[in-house]
């Protein structure tokens, strides 16, 4: 019997690969006691590379074309030599193909929000997922560090290792890129090209080559999307202290409307707003006595009757401070509207 299989193995002269199914990374060739015939005939097709792997160091690396293989291990002479070892050759080689063509859809995701640092919100804590594409490009070095001497290897098997890498490179490609959050959110390629940047040596350093990324979804946490939509409306008001108590009643006023008649911290909430309220009633008046035609100047001398008292400015700074803490307000801004609210007092 072991006569019948040497004598079968000396007629396999053609080695190739032909993928079955999606995602097999690596495949080495099933040859019997893992010898090549002297002249044998290796067919590497497009998409495809193939690795000889001879007396257990990599021999040499085949790109697609038909080449003839001659290697130190003649079978015929070498098992001839062994005949008392059952022809069981000492010299091993083996042959590995590597799929080098796209990989698709591998998904990553952040489980937590991350946190990373903005030069216009300080810290932020956001999520964010979206799909990438790699492909083998080194196949010695993939083979070294990743796959091995195993029959097979899946790209599946990488998905852990990979949105790892993602993951632990997101804050430094947002570092990186000097790209503000509000612009990330906003331009989703420039945080995938920010990404595919910072990820692009990590993908190198095991053989493989990320070829695009792609970011579906960027979201903060509820509490600090509440922030951010009244920074803003801010920044829609600027500088204009009217248009900031209008907006601030506007904001009062469906929780006032959703807790009338309710308990005391919605109360506490509306008696909060009430200078607010005052301010955008008047600044309502002076624009209707504008659309009248009732004149500039006896709007303006209406106005300044009505006056604006000492402890409704003091409440109104308590406010914009505690804006301020919360990053909704900026040292300047804060400034700016504390001035503003200071000379209706004199």
């Amino acid at each position: 019997m072991a006569l019948m299989d040497f004598i079968k193995k000396q007629f396999i002269d053609v080695i190739q690969w032909t993928e079955e199914g999606d995602g097999t990374l690596a495949w080495r060739f099933p040859m019997r006691d893992m010898e090549i015939q002297n002249g044998a005939m290796l067919t590497v097709r497009e998409s495809q590379m193939a690795m000889i792997v001879n007396e257990g160091k990599v021999a040499d690396v085949f790109g697609p074309g038909l080449h003839k293989l001659t290697t130190q291990n003649i079978p015929l002479l070498t098992n001839l030599k062994n005949w008392d070892k059952l022809f069981e050759s000492p010299f091993k080689t083996d042959v590995y193909f590597f799929s080098t063509r796209q990989q698709l859809d591998a998904k990553w995701g952040t489980p937590q929000p991350i946190t990373i640092r903005d030069k216009d919100f300080g810290a932020v804590r956001l999520r964010a997922f979206g799909n990438y594409n790699f492909r083998l490009a080194d196949p010695k070095l993939f083979h070294t560090e990743i796959s091995g001497t195993r029959d097979t290897y899946m790209a599946e098997e990488l998905d852990g290792q990979l949105r790892g890498l993602v993951l632990q490179n997101i804050s430094n490609a947002i570092a990186g890129s000097g790209i503000p959050f509000l612009d990330l959110a906003a331009n989703q390629s420039m945080f995938a090209q920010a990404l595919v940047k910072a990820l692009e040596g990590e993908f190198a350093k095991i053989g493989l080559k990320l070829d695009g990324m792609t970011v579906q979804n960027v979201s903060l946490p509820e509490e600090l999307q509440k922030i951010l939509d009244q920074k803003i409306g801010m920044g829609m008001v600027g500088n204009d202290m009217g248009k900031f108590m209008q907006y601030q009643a506007a904001q009062a006023i469906p929780k006032f409307a959703e807790g009338a008649g309710g308990g005391s911290g919605i109360a506490g909430d509306a008696m909060g707003m009430g200078a607010g309220l005052a301010m955008g009633q008047i600044m309502a008046q002076n624009l209707q006595a504008g659309l009248q035609g009732a004149g500039a100047a006896s709007a303006q001398a209406a106005a300044a009757a009505v006056g604006v008292k000492p402890d409704d400015v003091m409440g109104m700074l308590e406010k914009l401070g505690d804006l301020k803490a919360k990053g909704i307000l900026t040292e300047e801004e804060f400034s700016a509207k504390k001035a503003e609210l200071l000379k209706k007092l004199v």
